[in-house]
């Protein structure tokens, strides 16, 4: 049995070649800050929805989030010459709210918890 699917292997690739080509391809200043964090395709491979994670505030990662949708058909044709897949997936980005979640986690956390310094024995 593989250790890992298909999807898997591909979703990493798929991230790894995005990250390379919106750093070093993509002219558009809107999404010089965008890192992606994951990649999600479908069982068929026609479609693949890719995280990203940025800084600022809302209406920013929304510039930064229409950037890269119009960038998206560029971007999967770079993928096509880079890849060997017989079929690159259409691009919808989203923006990876799981940081956001850690954050406020941590900030109830420390809100619950007093400010007691750890003692040494």
């Amino acid at each position: 049995m593989p250790r890992f699917k298909r999807t898997d292997r591909i979703n990493e690739l798929l991230r790894e070649e995005l990250s390379v080509l919106i750093r070093s391809e993509v002219r558009d200043p809107r999404v010089g800050l965008a890192t992606i964090t994951a990649v999600e395709t479908s069982p068929e491979l026609d479609h693949a929805r890719v995280y990203i994670s940025t800084l600022g505030e809302d209406d920013e990662k929304q510039e930064i989030l229409a950037g890269l949708q119009s960038a998206a058909g560029f971007l999967r044709g770079q993928l096509g010459r880079r890849l060997h897949l017989r079929r690159i997936p259409e691009l919808h980005f989203a923006i990876d709210r799981v940081l956001e979640g850690a954050q406020r986690i941590e900030t109830l956390l420390r809100e619950a918890l007093p400010d007691t310094p750890p003692t040494e024995e």
